[in-house]
C-alpha cells in the first residue's frame, strides 16, 4: 500500500474527515485487543515501535538500541514479525537459506547485526530467542502487540512529519491515539528535528532520545553519478530527500507501495530508464534485501544507520529496564 498524500497534510482533508468515524473504530479495535493479559518473558524485553503505520524508522532505531546493548555486555537477539513472511512457527532467520518472501525484509536486515527471530507468535518467538542464549530481546514493532510483556518501551516519532493530521487509520496514519501509545513507553526516540511540534504531545517528564540518520561510507562514491533511484517504503520520499540533502545528483525517482515484490519485468523496465537517463540505478538495503540475487545485478545500495545525540541516556535507560550495566 502507497502511504495517502492526505494523511500528512497538517489539517484533515474533506475525505478524511469522513473516513474519521473508521478511525474511532480502529482506536477502539486496538484499545479492546490491547486488554489481553500479556505473559511476562523469562528475560527483558525491549519494544521498539510507533504509533503510525510504516516509515517512522523503527528498524534503524532497534539496531541502534541492540548495538548499545552488546556495547554494554547485554547478547540481545532480534524478534519481529516477519512482515509479508511466510513462515510458519517461530525460526531464527538464516539470510543464506531465508529470502523475504519467507521471513520478511526486515527481518533480513536484523539477522545480519544479531541473532533473529521471526513468527506471527512473539510470545513463542521470545521463548525461543531465551532457550537460544539472549540475555534480552529487541522487539523491532510490537507496540500495539498484547501478548508479550514489555521491559522497556520506546516510541520513534518521525520529526519532520509528526503524527500526520493526526487521525487514526483509514483517516490519517495513527494506529492509535498518540496519547494512549505514550502510556505504554518509557521513553520517546525523535528523528531529526521536531519540524511538526509534536513534542507537545509528549507527557512532561517523559525522557526524549533525541536521533538521526547518517549514511554509509558509500555516499562519497554516490555523489559522483547521477541516479534513478527506487524504493518500496512506507514513504518513498523520505529515501529521496535525504539522498537529496547528501549531495546525491537524481537523474529520476520511481516510488513503490511500502514492502513491494518486485519483478523481473519490473527491474527491467528500471534498468532501461536508467541507461536511457545515462544514471545508474540506485536503491535501500530493504529493498535490496528483497531482491533475488540475479534482480541485483547493477544496482548501487545507500546504507543508513542511526546515531542517537546522547548515547550515555539510552545507556542509562537500557540498563535499567534490562539490569544490565
Amino acid at each position: 500500500m502507497k502511504t495517502p498524500a492526505f494523511w500528512y497534510r497538517s489539517h484533515p482533508s474533506l475525505l478524511a474527515r469522513w473516513l474519521a468515524p473508521l478511525g474511532w473504530l480502529q482506536a477502539a479495535v486496538v484499545a479492546a485487543r490491547l486488554r489481553r493479559h500479556p505473559v511476562v518473558s523469562p528475560i527483558p524485553v525491549v519494544c521498539v515501535g510507533n504509533a503510525t503505520a510504516g516509515g517512522s524508522g523503527k528498524t534503524p532505531a532497534a539496531m541502534a538500541l541492540e548495538a548499545l546493548l552488546s556495547e554494554m555486555g547485554a547478547q540481545a537477539h532480534f524478534v519481529s514479525r516477519g512482515y509479508k513472511g511466510h513462515a510458519a512457527g517461530s525460526l531464527r532467520v538464516d539470510p543464506v537459506v531465508h529470502d523475504a518472501r519467507m521471513v520478511g525484509d526486515e527481518p533480513l536486515l536484523l539477522s545480519a547485526q544479531a541473532p533473529t527471530w521471526v513468527g506471527k507468535s512473539r510470545v513463542r518467538s521470545v521463548l525461543a530467542a531465551a532457550l537460544a542464549g539472549a540475555r534480552c530481546v529487541v522487539m523491532d514493532d510490537g507496540l500495539q502487540n498484547p501478548f508479550v510483556a514489555k521491559s522497556l518501551s520506546f516510541c520513534v516519532l518521525d520529526g519532520a512529519v509528526g503524527i500526520g493530521n493526526g487521525l487514526c487509520l483509514p483517516a490519517g496514519p495513527l494506529r492509535e491515539p498518540l496519547a494512549a501509545a505514550l502510556a505504554r513507553c518509557h521513553a520517546v526516540i525523535l528523528i531529526g528535528e521536531d519540524e511538526t511540534g509534536v513534542l507537545a504531545q509528549v507527557p512532561q517528564g517523559m525522557p526524549v532520545v533525541r536521533a538521526r540518520l547518517v549514511p554509509g561510507p558509500e555516499v562519497s562514491e554516490l555523489r559522483q553519478g547521477q541516479w534513478l533511484a527506487f524504493c518500496g517504503l512506507g514513504r518513498p520520499e523520505k529515501f529521496f530527500g535525504f539522498l537529496r540533502t547528501q549531495g546525491v545528483a537524481l537523474a529520476a525517482v520511481a516510488p513503490f507501495a511500502d514492502h513491494h515484490a518486485y519483478s523481473g519485468k519490473e527491474m527491467a523496465a528500471l534498468h532501461a530508464e536508467a541507461v536511457r537517463l545515462g544514471a545508474g540505478l540506485l536503491t535501500t538495503a530493504k529493498d535490496m534485501a528483497r531482491l533475488s540475487p540475479e534482480l541485483r545485478v547493477g544496482l548501487s545500495v545507500l546504507s543508513v544507520r542511526l546515531v542517537f545525540e546522547n548515547p550515555d541516556q539510552v545507556r542509562t535507560l537500557l540498563a535499567k529496564g534490562c539490569c544490565v550495566s
